[in-house]
């Protein structure tokens, strides 16, 4: 492809609350988006679901991570098969290990796989390149929500946060043109999101989620357990800094002596609480936060968003972008970067000692 010229991407997304795959279509040069295209949602099955949570945790050659791997890859190649007109695909995989201090990064899913099933180049792996030169290979979308500040023409800087199993947020200068420049872009994980309160759920209840923060609205948050919870080192660390899904995976225990409408009520708290400590760090304050990723259908977690946080909270419908596919767009917009040999991440998102390209591409 040539240098600099926009194209259609095809990106796909299966994030850490293990619901299904997002994809979408995005017509970018990498670096401006001039167009958002079709998009559709494949959610897991039950059996699939099982086997990919049955996976988590888990490395290259371990039980369970080939299960794992084939059903990320049917399902997707069910899903993109749908499409037309693509002219590369971002295929991030499914997370099922993140250990940047030690084994690394465990994404299952082959892209090569993908490519022949599909015909088409996919780019993918794009988190290994950031870890293997010290980065913390995660959170990705940061260099998209920064073509996102300029494609809705923002004045200043915002702030997207995006509450998946766990919480990662950026803030963005859409006035610095390059996402890898300075004083561009600052990203990291805030904390747990939705994977707590989707665990309990599922434990207690047999339930995938608390619908629309339900029960935990019906709840009293034990403030006991968010003191203890905030007094966590990792709350303390300077972003850069990313975690595991099952990193804060002790919360469930912290909260098993409470009622179903207290323990869901303390775990939406905290993932609010989380994203309200992540705001300390922001270089100046943002505009507005814009709320993307599934836990801005919970009312109950934007309410507390609302309450504590300094400035204005809002989900990204609200200046026309796509909360349910950003992800899934931001790997579209990655893969056209990948190939025309741009960085995909840098200091000030993953910690990565200088900006760095990640991705490998395999070719039909």
């Amino acid at each position: 492809m040539l240098k600099g010229r926009a194209i259609w991407a095809l990106g796909t997304m299966s994030g850490t609350s293990l619901d299904g795959v997002d994809a979408a279509m995005v017509l970018t040069d990498g670096h401006d988006l001039f167009e958002f295209g079709e998009t559709a949602y494949r959610p897991y099955a039950t059996a699939e679901r099982d086997a990919i949570r049955a996976a988590l945790g888990r490395w290259p050659g371990e039980a369970g991570v080939a299960l794992a791997a084939e059903t990320v890859e049917l399902a997707h190649a069910e899903l993109l098969a749908r499409f037309r007109g693509a002219d590369v695909v971002g295929f991030h995989g499914q997370t099922l290990a993140h250990d940047p201090a030690g084994r690394g990064t465990h994404q299952a899913g082959d892209g090569a796989v993908l490519a022949e099933a599909l015909g088409l180049p996919v780019v993918w792996d794009f988190r290994s390149a950031d870890v293997r030169l010290g980065g913390q290979g995660a959170p990705l979308a940061p260099f998209f929500h920064h073509a996102c500040a300029r494609f809705i023409g923002a004045d200043g800087p915002l702030a997207f946060l995006n509450l998946g199993g766990v919480g990662n947020v950026t803030w963005a200068d859409p006035a610095v043109e390059a996402p890898e420049a300075p004083g561009a872009c600052l990203a990291f994980d805030t904390g747990p999101a939705n994977a707590p309160v989707n665990d309990l759920m599922r434990a207690r209840l047999g339930l995938d989620q608390d619908q629309g923060g339900a029960l935990a609205a019906a709840g009293t948050p034990d403030r006991a357990v968010i003191a203890r919870f905030l007094a966590r080192p990792y709350f303390l660390k300077i972003p850069p800094k990313s975690l595991d899904r099952n990193d804060f995976h002790g919360l469930l225990a912290d909260v098993a002596g409470l009622s179903d409408a207290d323990a869901a009520a303390t775990l939406t708290l905290a993932a609010a609480s989380a994203a309200a400590r992540a705001a300390e760090h922001f270089p100046r304050p943002p505009e507005r936060l814009l709320v993307t990723g599934g836990g801005r259908h919970n009312a109950t977690l934007m309410a507390m968003l609302a309450d504590l946080l300094p400035m204005p909270v809002a989900p990204v419908e609200s200046v026309g972008l796509d909360g349910d596919m950003l992800e899934a767009q931001a790997f579209a917009h990655l893969a056209v970067r990948v190939l025309n040999r741009l960085p995909t991440s840098c200091p000030t998102t993953t910690g990565v000692a200088a900006a760095v390209g990640g991705g490998q591409v395999s070719r039909p």
